[in-house]
């Protein structure tokens, strides 16, 4: 999966982070000061972009973390099959499937563009154009 490094003191509510090797968008950040024996933590509180599930990351501050990178792409829809759309990138014309949010299922329909996010080998449609 394409990812950077990026320290946990920069984390902030909207960015995201990986954490059990799932990419997801940081909801709620708490730190905590500094004892007498340690450093500074931070309660990273946050969703899987893909699941929904929330997770949660405890490290000090000054520890790296990875951050995935999130390319975001158009496609055109080709065809669906129950909830399931077949796209076409719109830059190298290249085919492959994608599930429908259940958000869009309603507005995705075969011709129309929609915007997709890849976060390593994995794909999602974020928004219909």
């Amino acid at each position: 999966m394409a990812e950077k490094v990026g320290e946990v003191k920069d984390l902030k509510v909207g960015s995201y982070v990986m954490i059990d090797g799932e990419p997801c968008k940081v909801v709620k950040v708490t730190k905590s000061k500094p004892g007498k024996h340690g450093s500074t933590k931070a309660r990273v509180e946050a969703a899987g972009i893909f699941d929904g599930k929330k997770r949660t990351l405890l490290k000090p501050t000054s520890a790296s973390c990875k951050i995935p990178i999130i390319l975001k792409k158009g496609a055109q829809v080709v065809s669906m099959t129950g909830n399931v759309a077949q796209l076409m990138d719109l830059s190298d014309y290249s085919m492959f499937e994608c599930s429908i949010p259940e958000d869009l299922k309603d507005r995705v329909q075969p011709g129309k563009e929609v915007e997709y996010w890849e976060i390593g080998d994995r794909k999602m449609i974020k928004q219909v154009k």
